[in-house]
């Protein structure tokens, strides 16, 4: 047994094998079906089963207090005004609410998505031309809980051009699995989202990641959802301005960003492991700002 299994108590093993060692595919599509449910007393019934196990789930700050189906619920935007924008000049602002797992310094071109669970960047990121520019850059993993606001949003002042979609599989992305699972990320459905910036010495990269139950991708500016039932082209060229903060899509549940920097970027001071930010929060900086590491 590795160190590793012997670690995990026993609540976490029944996690990982009721989450993974089931027809994830199959789960995820139901739960797809499902979600979408329009019946108001439906939608009630399974939001109050899901806060038995979610207690930290803040529909007080929704823009809308119903629900008409559980997705609704899931996808549910936020009061305006709850989550300001950082904007000081060369701020990358956290791009969702999310809990920080690994991070740190890229080595080489090698990640670690959990300590000991290294995988390469070449691996996730299918443009070979656009990994090698993370090379001893930064990355930061945002792991969005179920419970948690499901909306992404444009970190900085970007352009997107092109999506490039990889098909794969569900597994679960929560910190048991990513301790098993190795290569978990560069297993699962993503969807990577290189960010044109207006100074080409800086680089950052997207790249939403799927999970069971998730497997939907929704972006405002593709004609489909990225899903288990999409069969388009897997480079999806688009033409996509945006400003900081503005929405870029949503998960139709909780799931993972992998945020990649180039070497210029450094993390804010406390963005580390277990740290818990938000939307328009300060993630990384490009440039000394007076009082910040």
């Amino acid at each position: 047994m590795s160190k590793t299994t012997a670690s995990l108590s026993a609540g976490e093993k029944l996690n990982f094998l009721l989450t993974n060692r089931i027809p994830r595919r199959w789960l995820t599509l139901f739960m797809g079906w499902f979600s979408r449910i329009e019946s108001p007393i439906l939608a009630r019934i399974s939001i109050a089963v899901w806060q038995c196990f979610a207690d930290d789930l803040r529909l007080q700050d929704a823009r809308t207090p119903r629900f008409r189906s559980l997705m609704e619920c899931f996808t549910r935007q936020l009061k305006p005004g709850l989550r300001p924008l950082d904007m000081h000049p060369g701020v990358v602002c956290s791009p969702c609410d999310a809990i920080v797992g690994a991070c740190g310094r890229i080595e080489g071109n090698r990640v670690f998505q959990a300590k000991g669970f290294p995988y390469s960047l070449d691996e996730l990121i299918p443009d070979a031309a656009q990994a090698a520019r993370y090379r001893n850059g930064q990355f930061v993993t945002l792991r969005l809980k179920s419970s948690m606001y499901h909306r992404f949003h444009a970190p900085v002042d970007c352009h997107v051009s092109q999506v490039d979609y990889v098909s794969g599989d569900t597994w679960n992305v929560n910190p048991i699995a990513l301790k098993r699972v190795e290569k978990l990320f560069c297993k699962n459905e993503r969807a990577v989202l290189e960010l044109r910036l207006d100074d080409p010495g800086y680089s950052l990269t997207l790249v939403p990641v799927a999970a069971i139950l998730v497997a939907s991708m929704k972006f405002h500016f593709l004609a489909e959802p990225l899903d288990l039932k999409y069969r388009g082209a897997n480079r999806i060229t688009c033409d996509a301005e945006f400003v900081k903060g503005q929405e870029m899509g949503y998960f139709q549940h909780g799931s993972t960003i992998l945020v990649f920097a180039s070497e210029q970027y450094q993390r804010i001071a406390g963005i580390d492991e277990g740290h818990c930010i938000k939307v328009g929060e300060a993630l990384l900086t490009g440039h000394p700002l007076p009082g910040r590491a």
